[in-house]
């Protein structure tokens, strides 16, 4: 049960973080690694504070997977190092300063598939008289019988694919490969225990199964592919929360990322290998009742990217046995809420649990933080800190 004296002197609507909740996730996420480092994925966390309690919880976690080039050259001028661009990159700006970071001594590598990339990475490079450590995105989507499992990211697929973007980049000295990503999206990021989708669950769980073994011979061979062109990888990154268990198996990957598992929002409900504790909440004032079983919220339209659909809706979840109403959902400035039994007055709080994790941050200043019955603390996010990077 929420404990409901928490939100009682805070002003509404407020961000909640259970520090017990989280730090238990810590410790679980940790007991996953099966040998291996865990890079924490700063899109699905937004704060600096945050961050650090991870790192503090267990040396398993090293590095930092980040999803944009400013918020990197944020985080380095915050003390952290070892920082993973995730995704491929073209702001001119934040790469130049990249590439000056590299020179002097950070670690920030960038995410490469194409080889318009590395020409523009080398020509930025060049100008700076800059250095930029690179990590080759490899797809892993599969397919079966024409049906294409997985998402549209990289283009690299094959070993002949590596190889040949391989050529241009050991033909610009101001680049280095460091490493490899391969991240199964269709495992880490599907889940196969969705609410009323019982015939989708079990297609995804077989397509599940039937991808992973096809997964760890594609990524092994093009590891020995890039080792036979003479690379010895600092690192080759892996999973995602969803995707944990299966991936910390494979011998030739040497790192593993999480990100929503420390966080657990909504849709980890909704995997059938694992479950994480909820940790991350936001808490709406009541501040209408338009009849005696409805109450109506000030905010809550807090809906998460992806396919539309109603598992991307934030729900309530304390007081208990609340529902968002179908033709209303939940708001920009105004979410009602509906209660068979409700006993709630104007100027109660209730409590809710978003679809997904960091995109939240987004909409608040702090995390307010309790452990027990107390308020224990309060973190900035990303936007407390005036930024926003994407």
């Amino acid at each position: 049960m929420f404990p409901k004296e928490i939100t009682k002197d805070l002003s509404l609507p407020a961000l909640l973080l259970d520090l017990d909740a989280f730090d238990q996730n810590c410790q679980s996420i940790a007991e996953k690694a099966n040998g291996k480092t865990i890079r924490i994925a700063t899109k699905s966390i937004r704060s600096i504070s945050v961050l650090k309690r991870i790192f503090q919880s267990s040396p398993v976690f090293k590095g930092l997977m980040s999803y944009s080039p400013a918020e990197a050259v944020f985080l380095a001028e915050h003390g952290f190092d070892d920082i993973l661009l995730g995704y491929p990159c073209w702001d001119h700006q934040a790469l130049s300063q990249i590439a000056k970071l590299n020179a002097a001594g950070k670690q920030i590598t960038c995410m490469v598939d194409s080889p318009e990339q590395i020409v523009h990475l080398n020509k930025i490079a060049r100008k700076e008289n800059g250095l930029f450590y690179l990590c080759m995105d490899i797809d892993m989507s599969t397919t079966f019988g024409g049906f294409h499992f997985g998402v549209r990211r990289s283009p690299l697929k094959t070993e002949e694919d590596v190889i040949q973007l391989l050529e241009q980049i050991k033909e610009s000295p101001k680049l280095e490969l460091i490493g490899m990503m391969g991240y199964e999206a269709q495992i880490a990021g599907v889940g196969d225990k969705v609410p009323s989708q019982q015939l989708k669950n079990q297609a995804v769980k077989f397509l599940k199964k039937k991808s992973i073994h096809e997964i760890e011979l594609r990524r092994e061979s093009i590891v020995q592919a890039l080792e036979r062109e003479g690379f010895q990888l600092e690192f080759v990154n892996g999973g995602g929360t969803g995707s944990l268990d299966m991936t910390a198996q494979e011998e030739s990957v040497t790192e593993l990322t999480a990100g929503s598992g420390f966080y657990a929002p909504l849709l980890f409900d909704y995997y059938r290998n694992f479950r994480f504790a909820p940790a991350l909440f936001f808490a709406l004032p009541v501040v209408r009742k338009p009849t005696s079983n409805i109450y109506t919220c000030l905010g809550g339209g807090y809906v998460s990217s992806g396919p539309h659909g109603e598992d991307k809706v934030p729900q309530p979840v304390y007081p208990s046995g609340g529902k968002l109403l179908p033709f209303e959902g939940a708001g920009e400035v105004q979410t009602p809420v509906f209660y068979e039994n409700g006993t709630l007055e104007i100027g109660d709080a209730i409590i809710f649990r978003a679809a997904k994790a960091g995109e939240i941050c987004e909409r608040f200043n702090e995390i307010i933080c309790f452990s027990g019955q107390q308020v224990v603390n309060r973190f900035k996010t990303y936007r407390g800190e005036g930024k926003c990077f994407l």
